[in-house]
C-alpha cells in the first residue's frame, strides 16, 4: 500500500511540475502579445486647456517659433457675413494638434514581391508604398488643420548628393528626410547589401517590410515636420546648453518617428500583408536598428527603439507617439 502511494504521489508531482512546466511554456509563447510596450497607455490631452493662452497671450511653454498660428478671431466676408477662420494649430512637442488625430485608417498596400537587392523593384515598392502614405497621413493631418503636401523622393541604386548631403551617409546605410526641400533620400544597395563595415538592412531581414517600415520612419519626419514638431524639436536644441541635452532631445525625436512607423506598417498590415510571423519581423528588425556603442547616441537604444515601433504597430494613436512626454529611460 505504501509502495502504490508512493507511486500515486510521485505521479501527482509530476502532474504538479508538467502543469507548471505547461504554464511556463504558454507564458513564454503570449509574452510577444503581453510584454510591456513603450510605456503605460496616455491619457489623451485636453486642448481645449492646453491651448487656451493665458493672460500674456500665449501658454507657458510656448516660443515665438512654436507658435505659429492662424487667426482666432471671427472676420467678415464681402456680403457682411461673419466667417470663422480656421482653428489655431498647437505646434508645440507635449501638445501638438498632430496629437488630436486618432489612429491611421487601414490602408489597401499591397507589398507583392519585390526582391530587396534589385534596385528597379525595390525602388517601385518604395514609391507605391509611399502613395500609401500619403493618403493615410493627408487624411488626418488635413482634419486637423494641418497643411499636407506630398514629401519628394531621390532614390539612388547606389550614392548621390541631395539638399542636406550626401546619401548614404559616409560608411552609413540609413535613408534620410531634408526638411529642406522635403525630400526623402535613399540608396537602395546601402539599405539591401549594407556601406563600408555597416551592415544592411538586408542581413536581418530579406523581406521587403523592413525597409519600407524604415521609409516609413522618413515619412514619420515628414509628419513632423509639417506639424510644427521639426521646430519646435529643433528651436529646444538651439537652446540646449550641453551636448548630452541636444542628444536626448535627437532621440525623442527619432524614436516619435519610429512610433509613426508602427502605426503606418498597422495600418497597411491587412492587405501588405502583415502577418502575426512577419509582424514578430519587424518587431525583431527594429529592436536592431538604433544607437549601438561606439555610436553618438541620437536615435535610441535598439531595444527602445523597437519599443516605439510596437508602440505604434499596437497602439496606433498619433497620441500615443508623444515621446516628449515619455519617462527618460524609455527615450534612451
Amino acid at each position: 500500500m505504501a509502495v502504490v502511494l508512493g507511486v500515486i504521489g510521485g505521479i501527482a508531482g509530476l502532474f504538479v511540475v508538467l502543469v507548471v512546466l505547461a504554464a511556463v511554456v504558454g507564458s513564454l509563447g503570449d509574452r510577444d502579445r503581453t510584454s510591456p510596450i513603450a510605456l503605460p497607455t496616455y491619457t489623451p490631452p485636453t486642448f481645449e486647456e492646453t491651448e487656451r493662452p493665458t493672460e500674456r497671450g500665449r501658454t507657458e511653454e510656448r516660443t515665438e517659433t512654436e507658435t505659429r498660428r492662424t487667426q482666432e478671431t471671427d472676420s467678415t466676408d464681402s456680403t457682411g457675413s461673419a466667417r470663422r477662420s480656421r482653428p489655431a494649430l498647437n505646434r508645440t512637442l507635449q501638445n501638438n494638434t498632430l496629437y488630436r488625430a486618432g489612429g491611421l485608417p487601414a490602408a489597401n498596400c499591397p507589398g507583392g514581391g519585390a526582391n530587396i537587392y534589385n534596385h528597379a523593384q525595390l525602388k517601385a515598392l518604395i514609391l507605391k508604398t509611399s502613395q500609401c502614405m500619403d493618403r493615410v497621413w493627408s487624411q488626418v493631418l488635413t482634419k486637423q488643420g494641418i497643411e499636407w503636401h506630398r514629401p519628394g523622393y531621390a532614390i539612388a541604386a547606389r550614392s548621390g548628393r541631395g539638399a542636406c548631403g550626401d546619401y548614404p551617409s559616409p560608411g552609413s546605410i540609413v535613408p534620410y528626410y531634408c526638411p529642406r526641400n522635403t525630400t526623402i533620400y535613399a540608396s537602395t544597395s546601402a539599405m539591401a547589401r549594407g556601406s563600408g563595415n555597416a551592415q544592411g538592412y538586408g542581413q536581418t531581414t530579406s523581406w521587403h517590410g523592413g525597409i519600407i517600415s524604415m521609409m516609413a520612419h522618413e515619412y514619420g519626419h515628414h509628419v513632423q515636420h509639417l506639424s510644427g514638431l521639426s521646430d519646435s524639436w529643433w528651436t529646444k536644441t538651439l537652446a540646449s546648453t550641453s551636448d548630452s541635452g541636444k542628444l536626448a532631445l535627437s532621440r525623442r525625436f527619432e524614436l516619435q518617428a519610429t512610433c509613426f512607423a508602427g502605426m503606418f506598417m498597422r495600418a497597411a498590415s491587412a492587405t501588405y500583408p502583415v502577418p502575426p510571423a512577419r509582424r514578430r519581423v519587424l518587431y525583431f528588425f527594429h529592436s536592431r536598428v538604433g544607437d549601438w556603442p561606439g555610436r553618438p547616441r541620437d536615435h535610441g537604444s535598439p531595444p527602445n527603439n523597437g519599443r516605439w515601433f510596437r508602440q505604434g504597430y499596437e497602439k496606433n494613436r498619433t497620441f500615443q507617439c508623444n515621446t516628449w512626454l515619455a519617462p527618460p529611460n524609455t527615450t534612451s
